[in-house]
This record gives C-alpha cells, sequence and structure tokens, in this order.
C-alpha cells in the first residue's frame, strides 16, 4: 500500500476482540471467563473509515484528500493510476487490476462500490466514474468526486472531458 501521509496502522488493520474456544468433549456446556472490560479495543477513527463488502477498510476522506492532491490542469494520461494510488492511500488493496480506465467496473465492486445510474447531477462523495472505451479513445476514462470537483490525473473542468457523441458511461458508488 502506498501511503503518503502518516497512517496509524490501527485505522487500516482494525483488530477485533476475539475469543478461542477449545473444546475437548462434545456436549460441555461452555461458560466465558473473559471479562468484557479486559477486552482492549481500539480508538474508533475520525476519518470516515467504511468497510467493505469484500472485508476492506476504505476511508473516502482519505481517498478525496489523495484526489485534491493532484493539481494539473491537463492530462497526462494516467487517469487509472491516479484513481488506483488513490485507491489504495484509501486502504483498498488489488491482487491484480487492469490497466485500462474503461475495464476497471468489476475491479470497483469487488473492493465495496455498486454501479448505480449516471448522478451526474448530484455526485456525492468518493463517487467514481468510467467512460467506456471508443475508436478515439482506445482506454477510455476514469476519475473521482472529492465533494467539489472530478479528478482524474489533473482537475476537470466537469465530467464530460471528451467531446464525441454516442459516449458510454458507467457511475460507482461506494457501497460502504
Amino acid at each position: 500500500m502506498i501511503y503518503d501521509q502518516h497512517m496509524d496502522m490501527h485505522d487500516i488493520h482494525a483488530p477485533t476482540a476475539t475469543e478461542i474456544i477449545i473444546r475437548s468433549k462434545a456436549g460441555q456446556s461452555y461458560k466465558s471467563t473473559v471479562n468484557s472490560d479486559e477486552i482492549i479495543r481500539p480508538e474508533k477513527s475520525k476519518n470516515k473509515n467504511y468497510t467493505s463488502g469484500s472485508a476492506q477498510r476504505i476511508d473516502i476522506d482519505k481517498f478525496t484528500q489523495r484526489l485534491q492532491s493532484i493539481t494539473s490542469q491537463t492530462s497526462s494520461k494516467k487517469c487509472a493510476k491516479s484513481i488506483r494510488v488513490a485507491l489504495e492511500s484509501a486502504g483498498a488493496q488489488f491482487k491484480s487490476h487492469p490497466i485500462a480506465a474503461s475495464d476497471w467496473g468489476n475491479t470497483l465492486m469487488k473492493i465495496g462500490y455498486r454501479q448505480i445510474n449516471p448522478k451526474f447531477d448530484a455526485p456525492k462523495q468518493g463517487d467514481i466514474y468510467i467512460i467506456r472505451r471508443t475508436n478515439k479513445h482506445t482506454y477510455g476514462h476514469i476519475a473521482g468526486f472529492t465533494g467539489t470537483q472530478w479528478v482524474s490525473d489533473f482537475r476537470q473542468k466537469s465530467y464530460d472531458v471528451y467531446k464525441e457523441s454516442g459516449l458510454t458511461y458507467q457511475y460507482y458508488r461506494p457501497d460502504f
């Protein structure tokens, strides 16, 4: 994982209290000997930590902070890498990931996003959209919403960065 600022590892790997029961004879009843006051629980984070359905803990604030750190006004043609690094800085882990922006839909759903109808008129912090590949743009495009602006590998003026007709958009919202 990539971290650009100090991270409290409890925010990422929040352990939970676990009782292990070992039974040597079937049918024996069990009485807990652990006092719940003795269990050490990690402090709750002040950030918006969410555990996705895939059990990944993703911090939307850290995702958007990473996007806000991008200051370029023009594309470097590395939008998928920028979104991936922002997701990783927020706690997402990928065993493998697509290169083309157009192919990121399934990967987003694996880490806890859900596909919804496009909501460009009412985006929420952490939303991500994908423009499917076209003849002119063979890798497509991907961008995330910071709460105020769409950002990919550059600060976009709006979501419609391609000025051609017949584009197919996919829209994803955190489901955690």
